[in-house]
Order: structure tokens, then sequence, then C-alpha cells
């Protein structure tokens, strides 16, 4: 036993070093993905450490539930019974170290949605203002920023105050009442406050889902089909535009040929000619450098490889609707309710993921793979959707989303609007595959009674099952 548990502590030590991996990897994409679009001439640090520090928490929060799937499956054997380690007090250590991590990340989103962006926003905002100092920029973020604030706090209050369960006496007094009240504040140490806040912004999260990451999930794999215009073919382009330039000097400058002065209106025109004349030939240039580097033979050669990924995310958005709509279906046709959160007892429409997932699990760690993989398509998707359709207020255009002209106002936006898809996406796995986000891969033993014909007896036999919402509660671990 001691064995056992000594290499079942090296296991997940050697889990959580990955995961440390895997998070120096979200930082280093962060970097890079900031440094790539944001604008380098009206780069400031703190807007470049927010951004990166922001899209870092929502990558972060969006891999929890791989590892919370990965680790209440990894209390139990295959056969249904739990690991010689897996005692109740190394369970509960470990779910509740998952809740923890759940509750800090939710609480820096809110902090980063209510507080640190708009404050950060404000501040910028007020810097293109070049009368004003620092301490007016700072007292203006603030002021601009305590909206934000008020309104969390609202939020706050009204989770905490608003009682999920009524007092069973419905004859009590206005002040057993509110007596109930503290004592269920006091019960939930504060967390249905921080649930209902996060709720809310799951609401907006969705509108935004609806809004962006659809468009994503169509504009994505569209665009690695059509694929970009050939730097060859924009360098064609712009040099028709030179020869088309220089021919209105030359028309220009011929009406000065027998000495007389060129009109106002010409000189200026002349003027914004041979300025513009010199910003062709500049790019020209750098587009003989972009044809002629190895990047862009590289992408050349994987155009095919683009074009088959194109038409494999079309694929795989089709699989997510059809899977959403059987879900969803099923929710509606035998889910125990809007009390429970339409939780559904076993499967009774079962779609492909949920039907995928489960036969991935014989392979470690196939399925865990594809529900990352999963979690991913949805960011960069939704990432692929900001970035076409970029920042709007309904019809006025805010900011767009360009390669290394980005501001800093709009990577802050688009920050913000990923934390808040990232909350929808949570809730939109489970719609997906709620059996599996919700037990994994584990299984419960059940009795089942097996006749012999031969001797005409009975016999009980434990066979496993899988775990769902009728297993009991002592059998099943769900994720947090």
């Amino acid at each position: 036993m001691a064995a056992a548990a000594g290499a079942a502590s090296a296991e997940l030590v050697i889990g959580w070093c990955i995961f440390g991996l895997l998070l120096l990897a979200i930082l280093a994409f962060c970097w890079v993905y900031v440094r790539k679009y944001q604008s380098q001439r009206e780069s400031e640090v703190v807007s470049t450490i927010t951004a990166i520090f922001s899209l870092a928490i929502a990558l972060i929060t969006s891999a929890l539930l791989p590892v919370d799937i990965f680790l209440v499956s990894y209390m139990k054997n295959q056969n249904g019974t739990f690991k010689d380690w897996a005692n109740a007090n190394v369970s509960r250590r470990i779910e509740d170290t998952v809740l923890y991590g759940y509750y800090t990340l939710y609480s820096v989103i809110l902090f980063c949605v209510f507080f640190w962006i708009p404050f950060v926003y404000f501040y910028y905002e007020e810097k293109d203002d070049d009368d004003t100092g620092k301490c007016t920029q700072i007292k203006t973020a603030f002021k601009y920023t305590f909206g934000f604030a008020v309104i969390c706090a609202l939020l706050l209050l009204v989770g905490a105050f608003v009682p999920l369960n009524l007092p069973d006496n419905k004859n009590s007094t206005e002040w057993e009442k509110v007596k109930f009240l503290f004592e269920e504040l006091g019960s939930s140490h504060g967390l249905a406050a921080l649930s209902f806040s996060i709720s809310s912004l799951t609401l907006i999260g969705m509108l935004a889902a609806i809004i962006y990451t659809a468009y994503g999930m169509s504009a994505l794999p569209l665009n690695l089909i059509k694929g970009t215009r050939s730097a060859a073919y924009e360098r064609l382009e712009n040099t028709e535009d030179i020869e088309e330039v220089e021919q209105h000097i030359q028309t220009i400058k011929s009406k000065s040929k027998d000495g007389r002065p060129l009109p106002a209106r010409d000189k200026h025109a002349l003027k914004q000619l041979e300025e513009r004349l010199r910003t062709l030939r500049k790019r020209e240039r750098h587009l003989e450098f972009i044809e002629n580097s190895w990047w862009t033979k590289f992408c050349g050669a994987l155009r095919p490889l683009k074009i088959i990924w194109g038409i494999f995310f079309i694929l795989v958005a089709l699989l997510f609707i059809i899977s959403l709509f059987l879900s969803n279906l099923d929710k509606a046709l035998h889910s125990a309710g809007i009390d429970s959160g339409f939780i559904i007892f076993g499967a009774n429409l079962s779609n492909p993921l949920n039907m995928l997932l489960p036969l991935l699990q014989t392979v470690f760690p196939l399925d865990y793979i594809l529900i990352t993989t999963i979690i991913m398509y949805f960011i960069f998707t939704s990432m692929a959707g900001i970035r076409n359709i970029g920042i709007w207020f309904f019809w006025i255009r805010l900011y767009k989303i360009r390669r290394g002209r980005t501001r800093p106002q709009a990577l802050l936006f688009l920050c913000m609007i990923l934390l808040l898809i990232v909350l929808h996406t949570s809730y939109m796995i489970y719609s997906l595959a709620p059996q599996y986000v919700m037990y994994g891969s584990q299984n419960y033993l059940i009795e089942s009674n097996i006749t012999y014909d031969a001797h005409k007896g009975n016999s009980t036999l434990s066979v496993p099952k899988r775990c769902d919402a009728d297993a009991p509660e002592v059998f099943g671990k769900p994720t947090r």
C-alpha cells in the first residue's frame, strides 16, 4: 500500500509539473500574441502587462476544466473501485485544491473585469489629451472605474443577501427573515455572492459568444481555405500604382516646361504625389523582402495543409452544432427541470461528443487531449471572431484589431471580451458532454443478479457502470 501511495504521489507530482509547463507555455503564447498585434508606436508597459496577464488568466481558467476532470477520474480504477491512496481525506484535499483554484481564478476575473482593465483603459483614454498630467489621468481613471466597482458591489450584495433557500416557517417575523439571511450568508462564507456575480458575467459572456465565437467558427476555416493575397500579387499592384503616380507627376511637371510657374493647387498636388511615391517605393522594398523571405516560401508550401485544416474546422463546427442541439433537446425532454439546472439523469439522447469521449478513455490520455482541444478551439475561434469583426458599440466601430497596429485600448477590450467568453465556455462544454464533464471516466459498482441455467441458481455479481447523475454520492465524485 505504501508503494502504491508513493507511485501515485510521484504520478501526481509529474502531473503538476506538466501543468506548470503548460502555464509557462500559456504565458509565452500570450506575450507573443500581444506583441504581434499591438501598435509599436503606442505600446505602453502597463497596458502590455495588463493585456498579457488578462489573456493568460483567460487561458489558465479554461485549462482548469481538463485538470478537474482528470483528477476526479484518476482517483478510481476502471473496475469502479477507489485506488488505495484515494481515501476520504486525500480525495477531499484534492477536491478542495481544485475548488480553491476555481474561486481564485474567478475572483481574479472579477477584479480584471471590474477594476484593473477599466482603470488602465480610462488611464490611456485620458493620456490621449496632451494637456493632462499624470495625477489628473489617475484621478479621472479612478473616477470612471468607480462606476464599475459600484456595479460589482451591487452584484455581490444581491448574490449575498438574496436567499437560494426560503425559510421553512412561512409565518416567521421580519426579524427572523433577516436573521435567516445572515445565517445563509455565514454558512456559504460569501461564495453565493461570488457565484451570482460570475453567473451574471457568464450571461454577458453568452452574448459575446453568440457574436464573436459563432462568427469565428465560420470565419477561421473560411479564411484558411480562401487564404491571403500573396506578396507577389500585392507587389504587382504596388508597381502599377507607382507607374500611375509617376505618370501624374510627369503630367503636372510638363505644365512648367516653358518656364511658367506652377499654380498653387498644382504645387500642392505635386507635393502630395511625391510623398505618395516615396511611400509606394518604401512598400515596394518591403514587399520584395517579404516575397523573397523563407517564411513566405514556407507558408506557400503549407497552403494545401491550410485548406485541409479549414475543411476540418468546418466539420468540427458542424459536430458541435449537432451535439449542442441534441444535448439541449435532451434537457428539454428528460431533465429534472429548472430547479436542478436542467440536470440529466442517465443517457437518453446521446450526442456524438458524449459518445466519443468515453470511447477515447480506453487510451490514456486521448480524452483529455480532445477536451483540451475543444476548449482551445472555442478560445481561438473567439479570437478570430474579434479580429475579423473588431470592437463595436452597436453600429459604431470603436477599434480595429490589426497586426502591429492595434491600439492599447483595443487590446484591453479584446482581453475583457475573452474573459467573459471563457466563463461561458465552461457551461457550453458541459452542454456538449454533460456526463463526461460531470464525472470524467469514473465507474461505480452495482449489484447484478446472474441466473445459472444448469443449476437454476442465482448469484450476485458486482458490475462496473459508468457514473452519471443517478450514481450515489458515495461512489461518484463529481467535478468541482
